[in-house]
């Protein structure tokens, strides 16, 4: 069916009803203003995503004469400057219609508009152009930047109108043409990626930290920037408390006003730990968004659940006892503890949400709040726990949600047994199915593998290894991936500012904001390498250093 004024309004209203640091992003900070190119190719991606959820929108074409451009300023763009016959907007258009169909010449461009007097109209041609005309249009009158909008824009409505099942004209490639056949080049050098590195970061960092927000009022003399410029400065530094980092900061930063460490933590101390994570997955949202056109991302679909604690606590814990508990080993010690979700696997290990752990908090109730916040972000096929998580109503729980899942089960007498026997006959596995009771005569079907672990330390049954898994034995390998959230909590812990601080909420925003920083260092990285070799590989080229130095030049915009 074709869109209707109904459609057009329901969908627009939608987007309406979103945050306003949403769209249009050129609201957000001067750097988005009218003549933006990244926040054209934000607002295509997020109008396309909305468009194409419409039942009655089963067509690319349509999107490309009703996508709203009447607020964006070309003249930036445009290396002409005499009077024209057509305008830049409409010659925007009509290079994305050829761009989604992929065709090679602007001849094809032509024919087809020749062949459809409605589109024309509806495009705003009055006569067909030439190919002539449409050549040096491209060729001589548009920016190089903006041929790589066109590209991008056009590549992103064709993986939105695919992803809601919408037939389209070519399947879309999930990195630009300017760096498809780049496989058979050197490895890019440091400078090179350096370069990549500084420009995909100006607009990561400017998308994921809109979403914070302090809530100071109008008429503060200091940017709200400068405080999310200092926290990031402190994760610079190993171990730089807020005092001393601001200090110094004064003197490292370009702004002419920075905040005190004691305003600083003031500021912080009056966020809820509600607040912080909605601002938290609201940044991730947006971080996703920027890489969701790449096939690493849609390869998405496994995430690891974990807790991870700060250094033990050595001081007085008193009317803390709730938030400083005891660690996970069975020591004398207390440390405050976080959980966390991450993509694992073949995806960009972004850390999509984190959660603060207080007394009480019982496994299942941990689990099923980061999955709701997983699951609303992304697609989640898998789930990966440590042994922590063995629990029968966990796995139900999982079951129920339509996940696999794979937890190793600590070893209780009969798993002892079992191991004891597979290690007297020499083998190195064995499935058995199991059924888990719920209670009141219900119960949890799942299988049981046994798994003999190479070059073990021990001689005796401690060889093995036992997991659970309600997807047989395919799934197993997948529980290899679970590493990456154990190595991904070193350098999250690396990116943290260092604190005295009991307070909770400070506490938990300092681990929140070190998640973030990590995550855009990951999804930097993907971004440059796709664009660099057209590749993802899990080793990074850009290192977190790099990163995040660049991060702190681009987060003092505003």
């Amino acid at each position: 069916m074709a869109p209707t004024r109904e459609s057009r309004r329901t969908v627009f209203r939608q987007i309406a009803q979103r945050s306003s640091i949403d769209w249009p992003m050129y609201e957000s900070s001067p750097l988005f203003d009218r003549s933006s190119l990244p926040t054209l190719e934000s607002d295509v991606r997020l109008v396309a995503e909305t468009w194409f959820q419409h039942d009655d929108h089963e067509a690319v074409e349509p999107f490309v004469h009703a996508m709203p451009l009447a607020y964006v300023q070309f003249d930036p763009h445009d290396r002409y400057t005499g009077s024209t016959s057509y305008e830049m907007e409409t010659l925007f258009r009509l290079f994305l219609l050829k761009e989604c169909h992929g065709w090679d010449h602007e001849t094809a461009l032509v024919e087809y508009l020749c062949q459809h007097p409605d589109l024309c109209e509806q495009i705003g041609l009055n006569s067909v152009p030439d190919q002539s005309t449409l050549w040096r249009s491209w060729h001589q009158r548009f920016t190089t930047e903006l041929q790589d909008t066109v590209e991008t824009a056009a590549r992103t409505i064709l993986i939105k109108a695919q992803n809601a099942g919408v037939t389209v004209p070519r399947d879309p490639e999930r990195q630009t043409r300017r760096h498809g056949d780049e496989n058979t080049e050197p490895d890019p050098d440091d400078q090179t990626i350096l370069n990549q590195a500084e420009t995909v970061t100006e607009r990561v960092s400017d998308v994921a930290f809109p979403a914070f927000s302090l809530d100071r009022g109008e008429g503060c003399e200091i940017h709200e920037n400068a405080y999310w410029d200092l926290q990031t400065y402190l994760g610079l530094r190993e171990n730089l408390a807020v005092n001393e980092g601001a200090r110094s900061f004064i003197h490292e930063s370009n702004r002419e006003r920075t905040p005190l460490g004691h305003a600083h933590r003031e500021h912080i101390r009056d966020l809820s730990i509600k607040q912080i994570r909605e601002m938290y997955c609201q940044a991730v949202s947006r971080l996703l968004d920027r890489v969701a056109d790449t096939e690493q991302f849609f390869r998405a679909g496994i995430v690891a659940i974990d807790i991870t604690e700060s250094d033990p606590f050595t001081g007085d814990r008193a009317g803390h006892e709730d938030e400083i508990i005891g660690t996970k080993e069975k020591t004398d010690e207390y440390a405050y503890q976080w959980a966390t979700v991450q993509l694992v696997g073949n995806a960009v290990p972004i850390v999509l949400d984190a959660r603060p752990v207080r007394k009480g908090d019982t496994r299942k109730e941990i689990v099923e709040d980061l999955l709701d916040s997983a699951e609303a972000a992304v697609h989640v096929d898998n789930v990966l726990m440590d042994r922590e998580f063995d629990s029968q109503h966990i796995l139900e729980m999982l079951s129920q949600r339509g996940l696999s899942y794979v937890v190793p089960k600590r070893m209780q007498t009969s798993e002892k047994a079992q191991a004891k026997r597979l290690l007297k006959r020499n083998k190195d596995r064995y499935e058995t199915d199991r059924k888990l009771h719920l209670g009141d005569n219900e119960w949890h079907s799942t299988t049981l593998i046994y798994r003999r672990k190479e070059n073990s330390e021990h001689t005796d049954h401690r060889q093995y290894s036992v997991f659970m898994t309600n997807r047989k034995s395919g799934l197993l390998p997948e529980y290899g991936y679970r590493w990456e959230i154990e190595s991904g909590y070193k350098s999250i812990k690396r990116f943290m500012a260092a604190t005295t601080s009991k307070h909770f909420g400070l506490r938990f925003f300092y681990f929140a904001f070190a998640c973030l920083l990590y995550s855009i260092w990951r999804a930097v990285d993907l971004l440059v390498q796709v664009q660099l070799t057209g590749e993802y590989e899990h080793s990074p080229i850009v290192t977190a250093d790099n990163t995040l130095t660049l991060v702190k030049k681009k987060t003092g915009i505003g």
